[in-house]
């Protein structure tokens, strides 16, 4: 088997939430490769939104921007827009809080916890939901979230303590959300490792090496490692995977 036929997703509708950077970017134009048209998920970046949509077209499928803030209210109304035009296939939970960058570091300890409750968690368990209906009662479907390899084995300090937090629920509710949608629905879940993105570019040497010393492939996961495994894990290749949290994060251990 050739790897153009291993893992298509010719003819696949798939949604990817997060998708105008980072991981979420990477699982968005690695699907349109695999050539599922991709619709294009963003809160606020929609420059890059765009940038991205037009790169899923230069693949030669179909791609456009999707806006909401996964915090709001009207979760489920998104969820049936976009259901408007044709049914989709695969729905990509990738969206969080950037709580290590920008802005979003700066916050006090109970305002980082909040926010990753309301975008991370009740975002993405309501989306899982919402989606999971809407595929049950239609032709089926497979729905991925994203998790974090560290949450079963701890990571000291603040950001383990709130991302442990969330991330356990997510990998948590993706287990028991597959028992319930089953046969109809598939929904797994990625557990990534030290992933490349805006904060391991800029990581002090310390964590440079800490990444290195934990990871027995020594180097930093790419978004792109992320976005082969998601390629597979909704593809039809995987059809007999279901309520599996799987580590991305080359063989760390602790």
């Amino acid at each position: 088997m050739s790897s153009k036929e291993f893992a298509t997703l010719a003819g696949k509708r798939a949604v990817v939430t997060g998708s105008s950077s980072g991981i979420g970017r990477a699982i968005a134009l690695e699907l349109a490769r695999a050539g599922a048209d991709v619709l294009v998920h963003y809160a606020r970046s929609k420059d890059k939104a765009e940038s991205v949509a037009a790169e899923v077209q230069s693949l030669g499928v179909d791609s456009h921007i999707l806006k909401c803030d996964l915090a709001s209210d009207h979760l489920e109304q998104f969820v049936e827009q976009t259901w408007n035009q044709q049914d989709i296939d695969i729905w990509v939970n990738n969206a969080g809080v950037d709580l290590l960058t920008g802005a979003g570091k700066s916050l006090s300890y109970e305002e980082k916890l909040q926010q990753l409750l309301n975008i991370d968690v009740t975002g993405s368990v309501l989306l899982s939901r919402y989606v999971a209906k809407q595929m049950a009662a239609g032709q089926g479907g497979c729905i991925l979230n994203i998790g974090w390899d560290q949450s079963d084995r701890g990571m000291e300090g603040d950001s383990g303590e709130l991302f442990s937090t969330a991330k356990n629920a997510i990998m948590g509710v993706t287990r028991s959300l597959a028992v319930t949608y089953a046969p109809k629905v598939r929904i797994n879940c990625i557990a990534p490792g030290w992933i490349r993105t805006a904060w391991g570019d800029t990581a002090p040497d310390a964590w440079q090496a800490r990444v290195l010393q934990e990871t027995p492939l020594n180097r930093w996961g790419e978004p792109q490692d992320i976005a082969n495994l998601a390629r597979f894990l909704v593809s039809e290749e995987a059809s007999y995977i279901t309520g599996q949290v799987i580590n991305a994060n080359g063989g760390a251990v602790r």
